[in-house]
């Protein structure tokens, strides 16, 4: 589908400084009006909203501005993803900073669970703890912050999370844990406008207000912007409005960080840090901390972050890529059984798939849900045997709510949380075929909705495809959910000449020409196999055996594409990747 969204491209190019096309790009991002186009071009910390519109900071400012001025004990407990360890690090830092007593849990992923429960409490009360305070965490913890209550502690939830509710006659009724404060801007009366802020940057902005009270300079945990950043991602965030400005900003600290554990696990993966960008936070350095949530404990990342000497730092950072590296090969074998069990038991008629793995590590399910549904673009469920039942996680398609969804289905299940686009359930085995036949029930999704659409910007010849085009692209970075990388698209491309390459020989390269003549390199990283099948498929085997040996044979094709600079033993020229192919 092409976006034809309509502006005044040469108005804005002139105001901005910027080509017509560029101007075209933003307004197919539903960035509108110059304040909005102002902010996505040239955003700055500046441009972020003041913390103190939450929804009760005030109460849990003035309540830990108390406990640090009394020394009273205060632990932090996190959780064992990446946007949870990054909060818990945030926290940690900023009360530190100010003289607080405190220090930090975090769940077990196999023994806790996710979030705060009433082991994590007694723990606490055992340790002499007087004040607890979650992140990423704790908006759905009404039982355990009850029980936190009646043992006398004083109990501050911080979260991005959506507020549990109950659905009486069509009225929401939302449940909020009674804490002492409760800092979320999901929640209802919360007056801070941006609402999609992942769990990391709600801690800072809760650091940011407690400094400012205090009589302390903001600027001085301005640092702490890269692990927001690092969460954003991580977490996939829409990067839109202030996620943004944190992605941008942090990034860019990020290539100078001071952190040892940040700077140790980007050395490790050879990652070259002054073209460092969103990509390699969401695809290197997120895994590497989120495998030590999933195969071993959240804490050894959080160790990382808190190294205190380059030679700590180097081994913290080899462990993580060693567990990251065996989380891959564990997936890979788990996406594999998924897939059988769809393919074999005819599920794939079902709108939303719900696969039972009970051999899977827990802690894969989310992932391995992901790849299911990028496979057959529907709402995945991949549960796993647990001490308990069963429990596991879904990942979601833009048409699916899968919060709510499972929140028509709860009295199959035993605890559940999440948003639109994922979620994590628990439940008794005996429930399984129930609970997958109401959700698909229920499920409410069309032969459209369950239609993956690729959003084309734009048509563009390849003398489009300039040195200055591809410059002007990066005001449009960090790329990212919500802010995907543009799409260009051309029809009747020839592909003249073909080359395998990488050590897997998982990489496909082209020599490609338009109607135009103009000719082109191409590059293409999905599935080379498949791609060399359906050229088969639709123009011969004969056909494509002479691409491959450098003869063209009349092979034409649409395709989308993005284009770039590729640099090779210090040469550099102009190719275009592509993305999909017809």
């Amino acid at each position: 589908m092409i976006l034809n969204k309509g502006a005044d491209f040469k108005g804005i190019s002139q105001r901005f400084h910027i080509s017509p096309r560029m101007a075209c790009l933003i307004r197919n991002r539903d960035i509108i009006g110059d304040e909005q186009i102002e902010q996505y071009l040239n955003g700055t910390i500046a441009d972020l909203h003041d913390g103190m519109l939450m929804k009760d900071m005030a109460l849990a400012v003035e309540i830990l501005t108390e406990k640090i001025r009394t020394g009273e004990r205060i632990r932090i407990i996190g959780d064992y993803d990446i946007d949870g360890i990054n909060a818990t690090y945030i926290l940690l830092e900023g009360l530190k900073y100010l003289g607080a007593e405190v220090d930090t849990d975090i769940p077990d992923r196999m023994k806790d669970g996710y979030g705060l429960n009433k082991s994590l409490i007694d723990r606490a009360l055992d340790d002499g703890i007087d004040t607890m305070i979650t992140c990423d965490n704790g908006i759905a913890a009404t039982e355990e912050i009850a029980y936190g209550k009646e043992m006398g502690m004083t109990i501050i939830v911080t979260d991005h999370h959506e507020v549990p509710y109950e659905d009486r006659e069509g009225v929401r009724y939302y449940k909020l844990p009674p804490a002492d404060a409760v800092v979320d801007p999901k929640q209802e009366m919360c007056m801070y406008p941006f609402k999609e802020l992942c769990g990391a940057a709600v801690a800072y902005k809760l650091v940011e207000a407690l400094l400012e009270v205090n009589g302390k300079d903001v600027e001085d945990v301005d640092y702490l912007m890269e692990n927001v950043a690092v969460a954003t991602v991580g977490d996939v965030m829409d990067l839109v409005g202030e996620n943004r400005i944190f992605v941008k900003q942090g990034l860019e600290m990020l290539k100078h960080t001071r952190n040892l554990g940040l700077k140790a696990l980007m050395e490790c993966n050879g990652l070259e840090t002054k073209r460092l960008s969103a990509y390699h936070i969401g695809f290197v350095i997120g895994p590497c901390l989120n495998a030590s949530g999933r195969l071993d404990t959240a804490k050894r990342a959080l160790e990382l972050l808190c190294a205190r000497t380059k030679k700590e730092a180097d081994i913290l950072a080899g462990d993580l890529k060693a567990l990251n590296d065996s989380r891959k090969e564990m997936t890979q074998i788990a996406v594999e059984e998924a897939i059988s069990q769809v393919e074999e038991n005819g599920m794939q008629e079902n709108s939303v798939l719900v696969v039972y793995l009970p051999h899977c590590h827990e802690s894969l399910a989310g992932i391995v849900a992901g790849r299911i549904r990028e496979r057959y673009y529907k709402p995945v469920f991949v549960l796993t045997s647990a001490k308990e039942g069963i429990k596991g996680s879904g990942r979601s398609i833009e048409a699916y709510h899968m919060y709510e969804k499972l929140n028509e289905c709860k009295e199959f299940l035993t605890k559940f949380g999440g948003h639109k686009l994922a979620a994590g359930l628990s439940m008794k085995e005996a429930d399984l075929e129930a609970f997958r036949n109401k959700l698909n029930a229920k499920a409410d999704l069309s032969r459209e909705d369950l239609t993956e659409k690729v959003l084309i910007d734009m048509q563009m010849p390849f003398l489009g495809v300039t040195q200055a085009l591809v410059e002007e692209l990066q005001l449009l970075e960090p790329f990212g959910k919500g802010n995907t990388k543009p799409v260009f698209a051309e029809r009747n491309v020839e592909f003249l000449k073909a080359w395998i390459l990488g050590k897997n020989r998982n990489i496909l390269k082209f020599r490609v020409k338009d109607a135009n003549q103009t000719e082109m390199d191409a590059i293409y990283f999905g599935d080379a196999e498949k791609m060399m099948d359906y050229m088969e498929k639709q123009f011969g085997k004969r056909a494509t055996e002479q691409v491959f040996a450098g003869e063209a044979a009349g092979i034409k094709m649409a395709v989308t594409y993005y284009p770039g600079i590729n640099e090779y033993m210090g040469r550099k020229s102009l190719q275009i990747t592509i993305l999909n192919y017809r």
